[in-house]
């Protein structure tokens, strides 16, 4: 905590990969001015509620060692000059990486309508975003792809948070991002890991478009990405080369194309899943129950529960085959005002649960709702 005892204002701080997400899951510093006095307004995420509590200069400095010994092991820390990221190994060793900030010091805002920090920035040209619309040469976010830019940036607060479960190895790190479309958050992805946190990893961008799949990879070479390859194919048929695969992404794969893609995951041992699923059609079509016939003869109410529960269950699954899974709110302007990302995180020394017992809850909700889900078949042939 130098930075702060050598007082330089910190302008942002998040601490995450929570170690008890029962507890807390996520912990948000911020400065504001009270009565022309500054104070860090501490934002706790606790479940569904969020705490807020004031701290004193003097004050964070014991909360956030605080937090970071019992409660988290990634802490995220922003001074007008620095960036610093704070890694705690499970065996309890600390990591500290440290960037100087390129651009110049800035009046910092402190009131609680300041400008939104985002993990890239809104007034640099960052070079994919320009490429593809989001920024013009100047830097400048164009108006009409804000939405588009808020929603990269939001997917990286993703990837920051998983960053302690990719370990750097003497391999690169294989990333395959199945139905990768035009690969805006392919791009920013690939930036983050290996242009902002020098990540060695090889990335593989899937689709059957041929047209867009040549697009990518010829904006690709041009920026010089050369660990960032897009292949022609389906998801289904799609085979690694290798069964070192360290991360798998699936963004709007239809139907039960993401239970493919997650079924791939599990048999490569993926130690991170990032998966938005989209038009979830396999259980609104098998869904019957007559306790809750009221309710599903509105078909549209129908429909949002049966992908409610299509999501659930595909996190209930890969519970059962070794990953500590999320079910989070992710923002997709394209789609729908908001949408579920399912982020699943390999737990340490469980390669695969083979032989683990389904939950007998789950079992009696799949026999109440008479659904047969794809990804549970996919998962048991893998046995």
């Amino acid at each position: 905590m130098n930075y702060i005892e050598n007082q330089e204002t910190i302008t942002s701080a998040t601490a995450s990969n929570s170690r008890d997400r029962e507890k807390i899951q996520k912990l948000r510093i911020r400065p504001v001015l009270k009565k022309e006095e500054l104070l860090y307004q501490a934002e706790q995420f606790v479940g569904n509620k969020v705490y807020h509590q004031n701290l004193s200069p003097d004050a964070l400095v014991e909360f956030l060692a605080g937090a970071m010994t019992s409660d988290f092991r990634q802490l995220e820390l922003e001074t007008a000059r620095h960036r610093v990221t704070v890694l705690v190994s499970k065996k309890g060793k600390t990591a500290v990486r440290e960037k100087v900030k390129t651009v110049q010091e800035q009046e910092i805002d402190f009131s609680h309508n300041r400008q939104k920090q985002y993990i890239l920035p809104q007034d640099e040209p960052v070079p994919f975003l320009v490429a593809l619309g989001v920024q013009t040469a100047e830097g400048k976010v164009v108006r009409a792809k804000y939405d588009k830019f808020r929603q990269i940036n939001r997917y990286l607060e993703f990837v920051r948070d998983i960053l302690p479960s990719l370990p750097r190895e003497e391999r690169p790190l294989k990333i395959i991002d199945f139905g990768c479309g035009k690969s805006y958050l392919t791009f920013a992805l690939y930036y983050y890991l290996k242009i902002m946190n020098q990540y060695d990893i090889c990335v593989v961008g899937l689709d059957l478009k041929k047209d867009v799949i040549e697009n990518c990879q010829a904006l690709a070479d041009r920026l010089g990405y050369d660990s960032l390859k897009f292949q022609v194919g389906d998801i289904g048929s799609y085979e690694n080369d290798t069964q070192d695969v360290d991360m798998v992404v699936t963004l709007h794969a239809c139907d039960t194309a993401t239970d493919h893609a997650l079924a791939k995951a599990v048999k490569w041992h993926a130690r991170v899943i990032l998966s938005v699923p989209c038009c979830q059609h396999e259980l609104n079509r098998q869904i019957s129950c007559n306790a809750l016939d009221p309710v599903l003869k509105y078909g549209l109410i129908k429909e949002r529960m049966a992908a409610l529960m299509t999501d659930a269950i595909r996190a209930d699954l890969l519970e059962e085959y070794g990953y500590d899974t999320q079910i989070l709110e992710f923002i997709d302007m394209e789609h729908t005002p908001k949408n579920i990302l399912i982020r699943a995180v390999k737990k340490n020394h469980i390669k695969y649960h083979a032989g683990a017992k389904k939950h007998e809850e789950l079992i009696q909700m799949e026999e109440l709702l008479h659904v047969s889900p794809t990804l549970q078949k996919l998962l048991e042939e893998r046995k």
